[in-house]
């Protein structure tokens, strides 16, 4: 830590951003906040006794008796591009995204959106075992996504299925996760949506709530030492904002100075747990400050919003060596996995205001459609033509056979121990006896 913490500091020009709406990002003074060196903001006094010398604070002597109130940072507005029908409210907002490029967030939204309802029925019918879907936050991973680099590196809590999509993620590889077959790259030993592909710089997913974090601090520490020129991206819900990883991830990237985006997808809910019951504070952004992190909050519903957001941050991280926090205000409108009903803890008329008036993908078709770029025409032939694909790799994944048992023993250790040896061949001879009782045949031999 000695060592991480002496190394030399490059020196960063304080730039302005591009976008005059960015508030949090822009604020004077910003960097001084996200960044606190008593050494660098020293300033000279007549004498010792007019100043505090405390090595942890930077800060002045007062006379009055007085706490600090919870909301002396709340209320922290929420930057958008597009308001609720589709409309730029701000031009010099606009990203001015080509139009093949709006068309790719669009389809990856939707194609995303028909590949959950088709894999909810399945688990459903029972043929999967588990499944979450995206329905109302598709804006807040495909946003994000198409403003990172290709090569960033991504962390990702388990409901961020729209990065991969974004980045051409096959259908056939999600189906054959999702199913555990023999063409899972996991080879089925992890739960459906727990996805990872090295190719697009996707770490698989763990279970687990909020390891990402620090985990992810790790790895953009690692490319900043690297000299890499490249972020690390770390997606969470507000939930997990509340575990202790995402403490020790904030204060991690805050002091070592590491080119991150913490992007938290505050959706309303932790599984059943209401904002109002997981925090007093106002909200995740307000965290940041008191980390030394640079933060911003966002409508998530609106895609080119997050993606300014997005591509601000990472421009700053790459440039700056420091860690971001986004926060995007959206809904959850599925339940939190077909292992949660959620009409037991908020009402049908709750989800159908944000599926009816609110929802990401309604929004940029609005847009679309004002541009001239798209037509109900092309919005049928669309969902015709991706449920089609959905439903041909679907299909293809549910006749595939099942990985081959002994894959349970192998890459964990480079050579077996002798304790799991002796498991397999236990298995093995287990299988040998009694193998008309199990669906062998259902297995890749």
């Amino acid at each position: 830590m000695a060592v991480a913490m002496s190394m030399a500091k490059m020196w960063r020009q304080s730039r302005g951003l591009g976008q005059a709406a960015l508030l949090l990002l822009r604020r004077p003074g910003a960097r001084g906040l996200a960044r606190s060196h008593p050494s660098r903001q020293q300033q000279q006094f007549p004498s010792l006794d007019d100043k505090p010398q405390f090595p942890g604070a930077s800060a002045e002597f007062v006379d009055k008796l007085e706490f600090i109130q919870p909301n002396v940072i709340s209320g922290i507005p929420i930057y958008r591009v597009m308001d609720r029908q589709g409309q730029i409210i701000n031009p010099s907002e606009d990203p001015q995204l080509p139009q093949e490029e709006v068309l790719k967030l669009y389809r990856s939204m939707t194609l995303l959106n028909t590949m959950d309802r088709i894999l909810y029925e399945s688990q459903r019918q029972g043929r999967i075992s588990f499944y979450m879907t995206n329905y109302g936050e598709e804006g807040t991973h495909v946003g994000s996504a198409a403003a990172l680099d290709r090569t960033d590196l991504v962390f990702g809590q388990y409901r961020e299925a729209g990065v991969l999509m974004y980045r051409d993620y096959p259908l056939e590889l999600f189906m054959a996760q999702c199913y555990g077959n023999v063409n899972d790259p996991g080879k089925g030993r992890q739960m459906p949506v727990h996805y990872g592909c090295r190719e697009r710089h996707f770490v698989t997913i763990s279970s687990p709530l909020a390891t990402q974090i620090p985990q992810a601090v790790g790895a953009a520490y690692a490319a900043k030492r690297a000299n890499a020129n490249r972020i690390v991206i770390c997606y969470f819900g507000e939930g997990a904002a509340s575990e202790g990883d995402a403490h020790a991830g904030f204060n991690f990237a805050a002091t070592l100075e590491c080119p991150i985006i913490f992007f938290c997808r505050n959706n309303g809910y932790a599984i059943s747990t209401p904002t109002s019951e997981q925090y007093r504070g106002d909200g995740i952004a307000a965290r940041g400050p008191g980390y030394g992190i640079l933060s911003i909050r966002v409508d998530g519903n609106d895609v080119f919003a997050v993606y300014n957001a997005t591509k601000e941050a990472r421009r700053r991280a790459v440039a700056e060596n420091q860690p971001f926090l986004i926060e995007a205000m959206t809904y959850r409108i599925g339940h939190h996995s077909t292992s949660d009903d959620s009409s037991a803890y908020r009402s049908v008329d709750e989800v159908n205001y944000w599926d009816k008036q609110d929802h990401p993908i309604s929004r940029l078709r609005q847009y679309l459609l004002g541009q001239g770029w798209w037509d109900e025409e092309q919005e049928k032939a669309w969902r015709k033509q991706s449920r089609k694909k959905v439903m041909e790799a679907f299909e293809q994944a549910e006749r595939k056979l099942k990985p081959n048992p002994n894959l349970l023993f192998s890459d964990v250790y480079q050579e077996m121990p002798a304790q799991l040896r002796r498991q397999q061949e236990s298995l093995a001879r287990h299988l040998q006896t009694y193998g008309e009782h199990y669906p062998l045949d259902h297995f890749d031999k």
